[in-house]
């Protein structure tokens, strides 16, 4: 007996009788265990013996059950196999993350001392968090701590980031759906909150996901329950939730952007992470751990940090937080002859700012980069869609096409952001010429 090659043969666990009527269920189970998205498959046979358990077990059997056997053996292995395929999937997902956040909360200054008191504090708690702060601060590294400190550090840690996600998959991948549920729904697929059921779930950029989610959303908060994408049946979860974002959700809430029930929901306890300028103490040591993190992980000899680095280093405005600081070092890294000092000339800082001189203002940039390019006394006014078009252009120049920056700068999130970029590159509909005026009546 052989599985069917259709696409539609799909089963999260089998009961293979050895002897089955048209062949054995050992060919079964070697044909199986050869496919790609292969079921866990339990062996079930009157004539046991240590040898075809063995046998069995060694060609990809899951269990193996001797007849006669009890409705509570059934049980049993009925939950060590969604167990086990629950570890699998969360270590799936895990393994598809490939950034490398680190573990630790660096800084020396008193900012960073009051913010890792009040995580040690929270992390005790199941209590949800509200983490805000600008892009590069180092959120999720805030949410990990609360992750590692707390009780729940031997469940799973699933994140999910919401920005990254097409808007019509994300009720999906936040609840998970059935087979058949929508198109390319070839088979069942548990959701983030359901792969986190007993550990924490993180939500990063909570801000940029739709009304219709909120909704659904905050009854999850509320209720710790859901249904599946096309699904019916109610699933129970026991899941902390976590939320970073990078904008000021009350000021969403207040341009109707953001619900505000979800909002409380979500800020049962918020946490501000700050900016690196409002901490510049910490950039000298954060700069010499990045440093050594660097210079070993690129095979560099490099001494240290020149005193004109330091300042450099220190007077910079950090648009892009401890995130730009890591970057920066690291090219500097690499750009550094071996054996030698980090001297400015190898931070390449982008807008650059003379050490010497921290409080001289910056330098002005050209007009069409700023601001929109006025019209001439006798041209046509603009209309208020070009004129909004040319204010987004502008800013996102002046961030160096860095849209998340841009997104903050405008007050706007990154999804509409991205959805006025995309309209602003699709060429105009042909539109039909105006019908002639229609003459005047004869008198």
């Amino acid at each position: 007996m052989r599985p069917r090659s259709s696409p539609q043969f799909a089963c999260d666990l089998l009961f293979v009788e050895v002897r089955l009527p048209d062949g054995d269920g050992t060919d079964l189970l070697k044909a199986v265990a050869a496919r790609a998205q292969r079921p866990l498959v339990v062996i079930i046979t009157g004539f046991g013996s240590v040898e075809s358990a063995v046998d069995c077990m060694r060609n990809g059997a899951f269990d193996y059950l001797i007849k006669p056997f009890s409705p509570d053996q059934i049980d049993f292995v009925l939950k060590k196999a969604a167990e086990y395929a629950h570890l699998v999937k969360v270590n799936r997902l895990l393994s598809q993350d490939p950034e490398d956040t680190g573990s630790e909360l660096l800084g020396q200054s008193p900012a960073m001392e009051k913010l890792r008191t009040l995580l040690r504090r929270v992390a005790r708690t199941d209590a949800t968090v509200l983490i805000q702060g600008e892009s590069g601060t180092g959120k999720e590294l805030v949410a990990r701590t609360l992750y590692r400190e707390s009780p729940r550090n031997t469940g799973a840690f699933i994140t999910l980031n919401c920005a990254a996600v097409p808007e019509n998959l994300i009720e999906s991948e936040f609840f998970g759906h059935e087979k058949g549920a929508f198109t390319g729904a070839l088979n069942k697929r548990e959701g983030r909150f359901e792969l986190a059921h007993g550990g924490t779930l993180l939500l990063d950029e909570i801000s940029e996901i739709s009304p219709v989610v909120q909704a659904k959303l905050l009854r999850v908060l509320q209720e710790r329950e859901f249904e599946r994408v096309g699904g019916t049946r109610t699933i129970k979860v026991d899941v902390r939730v976590l939320a970073t974002t990078n904008r000021q959700l009350e000021q969403s809430v207040a341009r109707k952007e953001f619900r505000q029930d979800l909002f409380f929901r979500l800020n049962v306890v918020p946490i501000h992470v700050p900016p690196l300028r409002d901490r510049r103490e910490d950039v000298a040591y954060l700069a010499r751990h990045f440093l050594q993190r660097f210079a070993r992980k690129h095979g560099v000899r490099v001494t240290g940090l020149s005193d004109a680095c330091l300042q450099a280093l220190h007077h910079h405005d950090w648009p892009g937080n401890v995130r730009e600081l890591q970057n920066v070092i690291e090219r500097a890294v690499i750009l550094c002859d071996d054996s030698a000092v980090l001297e400015p000339d190898h931070l390449t800082l982008t807008p650059p700012r003379p050490s010497d001189t921290p409080s001289a203002p910056p330098p002005p940039s050209p007009a069409p980069a700023q601001d929109p390019v006025a019209p001439a006394p006798d041209a046509p006014p603009l209309t208020l869609g070009e004129l909004e078009r040319q204010h987004i252009l502008a800013v996102l120049a002046r961030c160096q096409n860095n849209r998340t920056q841009a997104a903050r700068l405008l007050d706007i999130s990154i999804r509409t952001l991205r959805n006025k970029l995309h309209e602003y590159n699709r060429p105009p509909a042909p539109s039909a010429a105006p019908p002639p005026l229609a003459a005047p009546p004869a008198a």
